[in-house]
């Protein structure tokens, strides 16, 4: 009996929630014209806790330079970040350029049409990989985003924070069930449709049970939880970080950037040189840079909260005599050339507003003696 039952409430999942897709459901979005295997992936990739509203306006600009997966390919990193500078989360564009690379390399120039091979390219998961073959092939593959697992772990009633091991296991056998009764060639409608429902009506906060297609077999709508489920992640503190960065500007009024490295924040973003002490970036400018850092001036602290921490970057502007030798990961940028390069969002926001020389009323002379040193 107890088998039959779930049987039926994937049946009830299911027939609910496609009409509803087929009349409330979001069909004009810009990757599903066409849907094809390149457009649907950079989608997902750029969709990864990203709104769609914040993603289309980059996704469409992103095509107009990489229309196809060769041609992401044969970029180099600094087209890529270029492109996706302002979106975040920069492994993505890493990761993404990478997969381009190994498709072309052992696939022929094409994403692979199957699971495992999928799911082996850098930044390809179980559910991006899933949504990937659902929606370019309509293939029989279920996903286990953020918005399906709200909208699974209502509806079944599953305890317990759906990030955990344990639980995820129970959704992804949940989420299997379901696809196995998904009509042949809906697959792509389906995939969507679940996205959608956990976007416009099964939201984090407050859902529009009242006007939910599955409302009649939901287990947090009948037992009046939908409020606490799924459960919450744990919460900690968000640990607080400084660092100090330096805005230096040549005769010709270039700014300094330097690459990051490959891994760490904003890796392989360029942007001001940076350090977590005063002393550190004393010694790094002394190393580096024809000039003194006399009078400097102080900007207001930049504040930019990362996922995993809250930074505080203390930014210190100068102009400067040049370079001591060449160095690749350092370069001279005019103002007209920032869009050739991928920069975060905060530098770039702070370039863009003129901040050197600063106004008056933001202007600090360093109170202590005039070396980063006395900036810890």
């Amino acid at each position: 009996m107890r088998c039959c039952r779930k049987r039926w409430v994937a049946d009830a999942f299911v027939t609910h929630l496609l009409p509803w897709f087929d009349t409330h459901g979001r069909h004009d979005l810009p990757w599903q014209h066409p849907r094809s295997p390149y457009r649907v992936w950079l989608s997902e990739i750029m969709l990864q806790q990203t709104q769609v509203a914040t993603v289309i306006p980059y996704f469409l600009k992103f095509l107009q330079v990489f229309p196809t997966l060769p041609d992401l390919a044969a970029a180099s990193n600094d087209a890529v970040m270029a492109q996706w500078a302002g979106l975040g989360y920069y492994a993505r564009a890493r990761n993404l350029h990478a997969a381009a690379q190994r498709c072309v390399e052992q696939h022929g120039g094409d994403l692979p049409r199957d699971v495992d091979a999928l799911h082996a390219l850098p930044g390809i998961g179980r559910s991006t990989a899933g949504a990937i073959l659902s929606q370019a092939w309509n293939d029989r593959f279920s996903i286990l985003d953020g918005n399906v697992k709200r909208v699974m772990s209502r509806y079944h009633g599953i305890e317990g924070f759906p990030g955990l091991p344990a639980v995820e296991k129970v959704l992804w056998a949940l989420a299997q069930t379901h696809v196995e009764a998904v009509p042949a060639g809906r697959l792509a409608d389906y995939t969507q449709a679940q996205m959608d429902l956990g976007a416009t009506v099964c939201t984090r906060a407050k859902p529009a049970c009242v006007i939910c297609p599955l409302q009649q077999d939901c287990v947090a709508r009948r037992e009046g939880r939908s409020d606490q489920l799924p459960t919450p992640k744990p919460t900690k503190a968000l640990p607080e970080r400084e660092a100090v960065a330096l805005l230096l500007r040549d005769a010709q009024g270039r700014v300094l950037l330097q690459k990051r490295p490959d891994t760490g924040i904003w890796a392989q973003l360029w942007t001001l040189p940076q350090a977590d002490s005063g002393t550190a970036l004393q010694d790094w400018f002394d190393a580096h840079v024809h000039g003194t850092l006399e009078d400097a001036e102080e900007l207001p602290v930049l504040q930019h909260t990362f996922s995993h921490y809250r930074l505080h970057l203390q930014i210190l502007v100068r102009r400067v005599e040049g370079l001591r030798s060449d160095d690749p990961a350092l370069r001279w940028v005019d103002a007209q050339d920032l869009d050739t390069l991928g920069l975060p969002a905060p530098i770039r926001k702070l370039l863009d507003a003129g901040s050197v020389p600063p106004a008056p009323a933001v202007r600090r002379k360093l109170r202590a003696a005039p070396s980063l040193k006395n900036i810890e």
